[in-house]
């Protein structure tokens, strides 16, 4: 790892610290692993819980309670951000960004697109199961496809994107599946 980059990560996670602890969300105590935690295993009231939220938040399918999921996954007003959930020949892109220039908030989203750049890595689909409050389409072949699919994330101007590609058939079926449900319920752009 570059020290530029690894600066960066601790930029990123300093940040996240400093927003968790502004909004009094607890962070992770496991000191017997070094390892990231495995959300797949977790319910939807336990996510919501891990995330400041209560089990009624995750029976609530309207759009201002997918928001509210939302924010309390990635840590950013939902309403002063913006999706795009792109459908490409060789997979797709999700992308976060502010619409303004809110540095903190720039830093918040960098790090949870991060996160979840590892966590789909690893087959873990519990974020955006959390934030939609259901299984999403497509998240069951992208899992048992893990190792046909790269994620790449970089950075934009005002957040961060994951780019999703592969080569497998299956693989990008279920891809475009996952990322035209996404668009569809954030309301987003694409």
């Amino acid at each position: 790892m570059s020290i530029c980059h690894a600066k960066a990560t601790l930029v990123s996670l300093l940040a996240l610290s400093v927003l968790c602890a502004r909004h009094g969300i607890a962070q992770s105590t496991d000191t017997t692993s070094s390892m990231p935690m495995d959300h797949s295993a977790m319910t939807p009231a336990q996510h919501a819980a891990m995330h400041g939220g209560s089990s009624t938040a995750t029976t609530d399918t309207s759009f201002a309670a997918l928001q509210a999921r939302g924010k309390m996954a990635m840590g950013v007003d939902q309403y002063v951000s913006a999706h795009r959930f792109d459908v490409l020949p060789d997979g797709g892109r999700i992308a976060l960004e502010m619409k303004d220039g809110d540095s903190l908030a720039v830093a918040q989203i960098r790090a949870h697109m991060k996160l979840i750049e590892h966590a789909f890595q690893a087959g873990d689909f519990s974020t955006p199961e959390f934030v939609h409050a259901r299984a999403m389409p497509g998240t069951d072949v992208m899992s048992r496809n893990k190792a046909l699919i790269r994620y790449t994330y970089a950075d934009l101007p005002r957040g961060g994107e994951v780019r999703i590609t592969t080569t497998d058939p299956e693989s990008l079926a279920a891809i475009r599946e996952f990322l035209t449900e996404q668009r569809g319920d954030h309301r987003a752009a694409h």
